[in-house]
């Protein structure tokens, strides 16, 4: 087979790997399953695509087609070849603005084609909690739909004609017919014809209709997908008088790519909604009590009623993003409904939602009704849609599983059916968390179980069952929007019967009789509880390292990554994370591909050191520490503390690398170049002399290296006559201020004397924190532990440690807490609450009114600005904007850039040179290149700014020099 492989790879123009490596990355999506598939191919064209499918007809092996791989029910994990598409069909071909309709390739996703209609007024309207990186070729697969499916239902609804590749290799277009047309397509010797005459004699059979109204899930409930939509088909012009024109796209939505590789879709747009959106948040004391006051707000019509149960609002409250968004959040409640009213002016918003109030109090339903537009309408939904990740930040081995989440009835059976359901967990002393789409029948119901022992693995089979004989009660369906799959395929025969299960298999073999598109997902499903990530029995290993890991272990926040895919989104979405994915596109260079590596080879490693394989250093390469996936992961995954981690443990087996103890020891190379600065910064600008060093460190020719001040901020207070006043502040003097950026430390100290503060630069070390982004973390520990001994008993609420370079002084909030010694924890906690960017405390003080406006002059100046990564994932780059908008007359903008790309030293090294320039390239540099020559560009960041002078020509400012030059 790898000789066929090897020739097949010959023939692409696209991609083909085997490697393990590529391999191990795609045996999963963002379900519990976990299965190696035979190759992994990213094709360039619909050619590739084809060629592909023969190989899998001429040599039995399969097709496993993939988009963005957030698929909750196993669909793109299979033994066959992945085919992932979401790197290169990606593209709109054509818009008709006055028909409303749009044709794309499978890989387009959801909202950045919503990006692309706006300005024509249009968009498509089906909306996952994925939608910043789900594609359209997925929410055709999984007949997706979202919180707003109340006004525009499913996928399936929208989607007018699909161009596919059948199993044969034949390229077919299915569309809508009228009678004639749908007979005539029944005509010849062809596997379309076929397809055409077979479904016609099984939906012609009075006994298979009857059948299928009989046992498939109630009409009234929108979202279903139970097996092939035969019930749907069945409502179309052949089949039943007056019905629309019969069209296979039907039966295409929600097929999972197990009936035909789909390559072109054409959808159905709608115009905008209207311009007034408001969200009624109700409080309520149970999710009973907010089901049953669900009924009345859908009498008014509302485009959304989304559930938000106690157990999601609990983990967001130590989530650092999404803690933000609770602003509004009153009391500890039992559940809140999120219900949305699109009008046209606030006013008729306002109206319905005082009406809707009046009659739920009136029924006693509901203690907090508080009513929100604008950018808090975001933030809210923002905290709904990080439900899904957030729900595996729970320490341990036991998570929250996705089982018998999609369950969908009758809204008017929702309560009873959620009281029963309730029931049943009851009986196995278990509870489950219920978040999403109450205005349509579907709560997310996700029990908590612990897949790696014998038990919950039972219990995940057991739930199953009973749960499927339960929705079988209230004739729901097992699936609203996330699909059978493995996970749900096993029992839909017990959902729809044995003789309509018979034709969906019959429908399989006719559509695709060698079974080469993605078998084993609607039917012929092996058990449910096969193939898992996790092995019944399975143990976690104890794995000794230097970081601490808040209640579990390397291996266990590693698997807090679900899969949810949050960290494939792209630079037009906004965010930081992540930024290598966002300039390549390759899944192997997201956040979640790193954690899938991480998990496969600590649980798997037979090695004593679980940390030395190559494979995982291949994958961690890219990752540019940027800190984005600790706030922006919903899960929380901390990737650039694991990368930092493995480093160390790998770098204990196979050495360090020179550049790597040269990138560590930044800080002792300065202070030696700082005695004589002259001849180091020649040495480094020299064009002869500094690419001969260079060449010898590894760092890029292109690349200019930071010149030395000609004296240190150290050397510089030492003179320097310090002001004394009752407000003190200790200014930590990291190795980038000291030695480089040297101006910028003289104006902020001589800013806060301005402004009534002594400054105080007290003994201390460097902050560790090039040592931390090589790996040499037991360094950077006995640094830590200095710092936290010399600082802790120093360092108070009223005399706070402040730093003027992001990634230094963030140390000491984030990585010191879980790297000092045992004894100095509660000092490292002490000191991490009272140390704060320069911005932060500035921005405080006028908050506090310390500071006032007149001690600044009123010239008008706008700025742009670009924010620190680590900055931005504490959640602190606000504080930047606040300060630089106090002056009167001074506006801010953000730049909505992720990483600059620099990240520290990777932008220094060949190796990454152009990949750093690449992200650069996306949005800061066009953002500062085209700025107007008034505006001044702010950036917090010592490598952020050097980014900016190299990539644009252009000399960018910390905050406080902005500040200091606007004193009065």
């Amino acid at each position: 087979m790898q000789d066929k492989l090897r020739e097949l790879a010959a023939g692409l123009e696209g991609d083909l790997y085997t490697d393990e490596t590529m391999r191990t990355l795609y045996a999963t999506d963002a379900s519990v399953y976990a299965e190696m598939p035979l190759a992994v191919a990213i094709p360039r064209n619909v050619a590739d695509i084809k060629r592909l499918i023969d190989f899998a007809r001429n040599h039995s092996t399969s097709i496993i087609p993939r988009t963005a791989g957030t698929s909750l029910a196993g669909q793109v994990v299979g033994k066959g070849i992945v085919v992932d598409v979401s790197k290169r069909l990606t593209q709109i071909l054509e818009l008709n603005a006055g028909e409303k309709w749009v044709r794309v390739q499978p890989g387009v996703v959801r909202d950045e084609l919503n990006l692309f209609l706006k300005p024509h007024g249009l968009f498509f309207g089906p909306e996952t909690s994925t939608a910043n990186r789900a594609m359209i070729g997925g929410m055709v697969g999984n007949n997706s739909c979202g919180s707003n499916s109340i006004i525009h239902k499913s996928t399936r609804e929208h989607l007018l004609e699909v161009k596919a590749i059948l199993s044969d290799g034949s390229e077919v277009v299915f569309k809508a017919l009228n009678f004639d047309e749908f007979i005539a397509k029944g005509e010849g010797d062809t596997l379309e014809a076929n397809i055409y005459r077979s479904i016609r004699t099984q939906l012609s059979n009075y006994e298979n209709q009857e059948e299928i109204r009989r046992e498939f899930p109630k009409k009234s409930i929108e979202r279903r997908n139970t097996g092939y939509a035969i019930d749907m088909l069945l409502d179309t012009n052949p089949f039943t008088a007056g019905s629309g024109d019969f069209n296979f796209c039907k039966l295409i939505a929600g097929s999972e790519g197990t009936l035909a590789f789909i390559t072109e879709i054409k959808l159905n747009v709608v115009p905008l909604p209207p311009p007034e959106v408001g969200l009624l948040c109700i409080h309520f004391n149970n999710v009973d009590e907010a089901l049953r006051a669900n009924l009345i707000a859908l009498k008014y019509k509302p485009s959304a009623s989304e559930l938000i149960d106690h157990y999601i609002l609990e983990c967001t409250k130590d989530n650092i993003e999404q803690s933000q968004n609770r602003f509004f959040v009153q009391g500890d409640p039992g559940a809140i409904l999120v219900v949305e009213f699109a009008r046209n002016t606030r006013k008729e918003v306002e109206a319905i939602a005082t009406q809707v109030e009046t009659e739920m109090r009136a029924a006693g339903f509901g203690y907090h009704y508080p009513l929100l537009f604008g950018n808090d309408t975001k933030r809210i939904w923002a905290l709904r849609k990080a439900g899904l990740g957030l729900l595996s930040n729970i320490p341990g081995d036991a998570k929250p599983v996705a089982v018998i989440e999609d369950t969908a009835v009758d809204v008017e059976d929702l309560p009873a059916y959620i009281a029963d359901f309730n029931q049943i967990l009851k009986k196995y002393d278990l509870y489950a968390v219920h978040y999403a789409h109450a205005g349509s029948g579907e709560i997310h119901l996700r029990p908590i179980l612990n897949l790696k022992t014998e038990e919950g693995n039972r219990l995940f089979r057991i739930i199953a069952q009973e749960i499927a004989i339960l929705v079988k009660k209230y004739k729901g369906s097992l699936s609203g929007e996330h699909g059978d799959g493995r996970l749900r395929g096993e029992f839909i025969e017990q959902m729809i019967g044995a003789k309509n299960y018979q034709l969906l298999k019959d429908l399989k073999s006719t559509w695709d009789p060698q079974h080469i598109f993605n078998p084993g997902k609607i039917v012929d499903t092996p058990p449910m509880n096969t193939s898992l990530r996790y092995t019944p029995g399975q143990q976690t290993p104890d794995i000794k390292t230097v970081f601490r890991y808040n209640g579990q272990n390397v291996l266990q926040h590693a698997e807090q990554c679900n899969g949810s895919g949050d960290c494939r989104k792209s630079h037009l979405m906004g965010g930081t994370m992540c930024p290598s994915y966002m300039a390549t596109r390759n899944e192997k260079d997201t956040t979640r591909a790193r954690a899938n590596i991480l998990r496969t080879f600590l649980t798997n490693s037979e090695q004593a050191n679980r940390f030395n394989h190559p494979e995982i250093k291949e994958v961690m390469d890219l990752c540019l520490s940027c800190k984005g996936c600790k706030s922006e992961c919903p899960s929380n995954v901390d990737m650039a503390k694991l990368k930092a981690e493995f480093l160390q443990q790998y770098q204990d087996e196979n050495g360090v690398p020179l550049r790597s103890r040269l990138i560590a020891g930044y800080a002792r190379s300065a202070k030696m170049g700082s005695i004589m600065p002259g001849i180091y910064n020649f040495i480094m600008t020299n064009g002869v002399v500094s690419k001969a060093v260079k060449s010898l460190i590894g760092f890029a020719a292109e690349r200019s290296i930071p010149e030395l001040y000609k004296f240190t901020l150290s050397s510089w207070y030492k003179k320097h006559k310090t002001i004394p006043s009752p407000k003190k502040v200790y200014l930590f003097c990291d190795e980038f201020t000291n030695y480089q950026d040297t101006q910028i430390g003289i104006k902020a100290i001589q800013l806060l004397e301005r402004l009534g503060y002594e400054v105080i630069i007290a003994k201390h070390v460097e902050s560790g924190r090039a040592s931390i982004s090589k790996g040499l973390l037991r360094n950077a520990k006995k640094l830590a532990n200095k710092n936290v001994r010399s600082l802790s008993r120093l360092i108070t609420k009223d005399a706070p440690l402040i730093g003027i370079e992001p990634s230094a002084i963030l140390t000491f909030r984030d990585e010191y807490v879980d790297l000092v010694d045992e004894e100095l924890i509660e000092n490292a906690k002490q000191l991490a609450a009272n140390s704060f960017i320069i911005d932060e405390f500035l921005a405080n003080e006028m908050r506090l009114g310390n500071i006032h406006k007149e001690q600044f002059r009123g010239d008008k100046q706008h700025i742009k600005l670009h924010g620190h990564c680590q900055q931005k994932a504490l959640n602190a780059l606000t504080a930047s904007q606040q300060i630089l908008c106090f002056p009167e007359n001074y506006s801010v903008e953000i730049i909505p850039s992720g990483c600059c790309g620099m990240a520290g030293s990777f932008g220094y090294e060949k190796e990454h040179y152009e990949l750093s320039m690449q992200i650069a390239k996306l949005v800061l540099l066009p953002a500062v290149r085209n700025k107007p020559q008034d505006v001044v560009i702010a950036a917090t960041g010592t490598s952020c700014r050097h980014q900016i002078k190299d990539g644009a020509g252009v000399k960018a400012l910390h905050p406080v020099e902005i500040l200091f030059d606007a004193l009065k």
